[in-house]
């Protein structure tokens, strides 16, 4: 039969044990344990600002692949946790998409982004490189140039888990992991649809494509994926 410990080696024992029940106690009780950070699936970090101003979308949701029109500007502050994975896929077959792409640049840069830029350099490969994006296990997709908006409609429905938003134009029947910024002069649905006869490539300005990038961020940040968000 073993001795049993001395008091002072029972009392060494317990000291640590005391002092952790002393800390915990010392905690705020009406706030409790910390609740630790989320993270999106991928491991990243989750928005640091996922709240909008007044005004950014209607108070009852719209619905899924329904439009709705932010006020200007609510979505300033918006902004994810640097490090957020963000992958741009773009065509950059024309001036337009090359500003909207630009305009992608410029924000991951900003809000310091992880980004990774995939160029889909020929039709026959879109589908692949749509696929090759979604594989990148990014909490972003960012697509630019309207080429790629009938392949979207293919892959974006087998990738339920990566979220996808297309700038400067829509898909005809989007699925809720596929959010779209769009305006007037902008809206190609696909070749089924047609190019609109509002159309118009001077409204691809820096400004707007800026504009219509942070929109469409925001309405993923604060869950209104799956939705077409429409800029004045």
């Amino acid at each position: 039969m073993l001795p049993r410990p001395t008091t002072t080696v029972a009392v060494a024992l317990a000291a640590p044990l005391l002092a952790v029940l002393l800390t915990g106690c010392g905690a705020d009780p009406d706030r409790g344990a910390a609740a630790p950070a989320a993270s999106s699936p991928t491991g990243a970090p989750t928005s640091a600002a996922t709240t909008a101003g007044p005004g950014f979308a209607p108070a009852t949701p719209p619905p899924p692949a329904g439009t709705f029109t932010p006020s200007p500007g609510s979505w300033d502050g918006v902004a994810p946790e640097p490090g957020y994975r963000v992958v741009l896929l773009t065509t950059e077959e024309d001036a337009g998409t090359r500003a909207l792409s630009g305009a992608v640049r410029a924000w991951a840069e900003e809000v310091r982004a992880d980004l990774t830029v995939i160029e889909a350099d020929e039709p026959h490969d879109y589908v692949a490189r749509i696929q090759e994006s979604a594989d990148e296990a990014a909490d972003l997709v960012v697509t630019t140039g309207e080429g790629l908006v009938d392949p979207l409609a293919l892959v974006t429905a087998s990738n339920l888990d990566r979220q996808f938003l297309v700038v400067g134009a829509e898909l005809a029947e989007p699925t809720l992991n596929v959010t779209a910024a769009d305006w007037t002069g902008a809206s190609y649905r696909g070749e089924g649809l047609g190019r609109p006869s509002t159309h118009d490539p001077a409204t691809f300005t820096p400004e707007r494509a800026a504009r219509a990038v942070r929109a469409g961020v925001t309405a993923v940040l604060t869950g209104h994926s799956g939705t077409v968000v429409w800029l004045d």
